[in-house]
């Protein structure tokens, strides 16, 4: 039976507890036989349609002369709001940052020129398995196959050019030049994004939106999804042999990585810790996947840079199941893990490795999880391990009246600002790491971008995560670095009339970059922050700023942040050393220095 799509599960209130998307972007449709009156049986009504159908209610956009006619029908959608925004690498962060509450995003610009501008955002959602719908007014249909110039090409008359640079970055391309098979181009091209958990790109010709068509007349046409199996047998084999793999060792944990989400396991990975009693780490890129509040949950497994006490029981473990890990050099610390891969149970989404014995193929993580949960054995011997030898945190030393402030006082303040009804949003620098020390209350969310690590991601997929967890107050933590390259959108929120909390760390540089290798492209133009950010509230909506540089002040802030001010975006600049950056950073800078710098090999 088929698995259709729609907007029923797909919008509903994600479980904080898991950190997944409520649905995995597959749920049941909203069926109507209903005809659609020929003025609207238009190939840009049925875009927009489709999308509605599938649980996006918000679209990113661009204006541009290719996509103006469609962006008129996707206005024309009851169901569907258009977000302006100030440029198209924002709009592609925010389709990123939307899809990963909604479980899947969408946003539209305009041919190559606009399109070429996006891909960077396209290409870190595909890294992130996040499926975003990237549309793209296309040219004249009458001008294919011609031996025109247009603009916003490179003066070429082969229009082909953007398609072949999204090939590499998206899991299905649709040109769409005609309305006999406009239809199923789009169909495939939605269905494929979300069976494969990966961005698609359609372009539209821009002479097509506003044209009726018979395929268009009723609303849906069929449209659904094949689920995925399990072969029934290889399932039954790789959870016998995993069983007895774990069952004989000693001292077992599970560490959940980040392709729990595509593979919609989250629940399952949970259901398997609850019933065998191992230790439960999270790879940093899975923070935010799985409850921090689970009775055995013991923290980040990075390396040299792990929660306290979490390396030590992972490594000296004598079995280990990473289920969906993702082992790059930036989550193994400059290839630094002390890992040994006969120890290792790997699951992806559709396969599972067991130490150096068999891989078992067309397995599902999901089917797998939920049968071993049945096949182990009680082990807690490892969490015992973990429990006596934890000595909590200590607290940063306190303040000195009017005392510089402090990164680590301030993210103990942040610590307190976290509730179920709140989102945490970790821009690339030292931001990961200050973040990944938060420890989230139940139903907080969570969400960083770590292996595309593309700084400024956070401005837009901030606005982008605020516009779809209309729920939850988001908190981002933005270093300077970063906001300087896409600053703008910050508009778009106040336009939108987001209370994103967004605390501006300046501390006049690219502090990763320096931690890996200094030098004095590392150092920055500082900014009046919170005058730029005034001056694009400009009066018009909800908006308030504040420039802290002691904890009293921080404090402060906070208070009228969450309590006068939290119906405003607020943002909060806290100025800082240029130095003072996390003990986590300053190892893994070193470590992951050291293996960019590797001598090549002997010929």
């Amino acid at each position: 039976m088929d698995t259709k799509v729609g907007s029923v599960d797909v919008v509903a209130v994600p479980n904080g507890d898991i950190g997944c998307p409520p649905h995995g972007g597959v749920s049941s449709v909203q069926t109507s036989s209903v005809p659609i009156s020929f003025s609207e049986a238009t190939l840009g009504r049925h875009l927009a349609r489709r999308l509605v159908q599938i649980g996006v209610s918000d679209v990113f956009s661009v204006p541009g002369d290719f996509n103006l006619t469609l962006l008129d029908h996707l206005i024309a959608e009851p169901g569907l709001n258009l977000v302006g925004c100030c440029n198209e690498l924002n709009a592609g962060y925010a389709a990123d940052g939307y899809a990963r509450f909604r479980g899947v995003g969408a946003c539209v610009v305009t041919f190559t020129v606009g399109g070429l501008s996006v891909i960077n955002a396209i290409a870190g959602a595909y890294s992130e398995n996040l499926p975003v719908i990237c549309i793209v007014g296309g040219p004249n249909s009458n001008d294919y196959g011609t031996n025109r110039i247009l603009h916003h090409t490179i003066g070429l008359p082969d229009f082909s050019q953007e398609i072949r640079c999204f090939q590499t970055v998206t899991c299905f391309q649709a040109v769409v030049n005609n309305l006999e098979d406009a239809h199923e181009l789009i169909d495939t091209a939605v269905s494929t994004a979300l069976k494969e958990s990966k961005p698609v790109y359609i372009s539209i010709s821009c002479n097509l939106p506003a044209i009726p068509h018979p395929t268009f007349s009723r609303d849906p046409v069929p449209f659904s999804l094949s689920p995925k199996f399990s072969n029934h047998m290889g399932l039954e084999a790789a959870i016998e042999a995993a069983a007895d793999f774990l069952n004989k060792s000693v001292k077992p944990v599970m560490v959940a990585g980040p392709k729990l989400r595509v593979a919609k396991a989250c629940n399952a990975f949970v259901e398997l810790a609850d019933s065998c009693g191992y230790p439960v780490a999270v790879m940093p890129s899975a923070k935010g996947m799985i409850p921090e509040h689970h009775p055995h949950f013991i923290g980040t497994y990075w390396g040299a840079v792990s929660t306290a006490f979490c390396a030590e029981i992972v490594e000296s473990s004598d079995a280990y199941l990473f289920a969906g890990p993702i082992f790059n050099d930036y989550s193994s610390v400059g290839y630094s893990l002390l890992l040994k891969k006969e120890k290792a149970i790997i699951l992806q989404p559709d396969r599972v490795l067991i130490g150096n014995g068999p891989t078992f193929g067309c397995v599902l993580m999901k089917d797998f999880l939920l049968g071993l949960s049945k096949r182990l054995k009680k082990n807690t011997t490892a969490y015992e391990n973990y429990h006596r030898i934890y000595v909590p945190e200590g607290h940063p030393l306190k303040s000195a009246p009017k005392e510089a402030l402090r990164v680590n006082v301030l993210f103990q303040h942040i610590q307190n600002m976290l509730s179920g009804d709140t989102a945490v949003i970790a821009e690339t620098g030292d931001s990961w790491f200050n973040c990944q020390k938060l420890k989230l209350p139940k139903g907080c969310g969570y969400e960083f971008q770590m292996q595309y690590g593309s700084i400024g991601w956070s401005v837009g997929a901030t606005l982008g995560y605020a516009q779809a967890a209309t729920d939850k107050r988001v908190i981002a933590c933005i270093g300077d670095g970063s906001f300087q390259v896409t600053a703008q959108d910050i508009s778009t929120m106040i336009r939108c009339g987001q209370n994103t909390i967004i605390f501006l760390i300046n501390n006049g540089g690219y502090t990763i970059e320096v931690e890996i290798h200094d030098g004095p492209y590392n150092v920055i133009k500082n900014w009046n922050y919170t005058a730029l950010v005034d001056a694009i509230h400009n009066g018009e909506g909800k908006c308030w700023t504040s420039k802290v540089l002691c904890e009293e002040e921080l404090v402060v802030a906070i208070e009228k942040a969450t309590g006068e001010k939290k119906d405003c975006l607020c943002f909060i600049e806290v100025v800082v050393h240029k130095d003072d950056t996390s003990k986590e950073l300053l190892e893994w800078g070193s470590r992951v220095s050291a293996a960019n710098s590797r001598p090549p090999n002997p010929q």
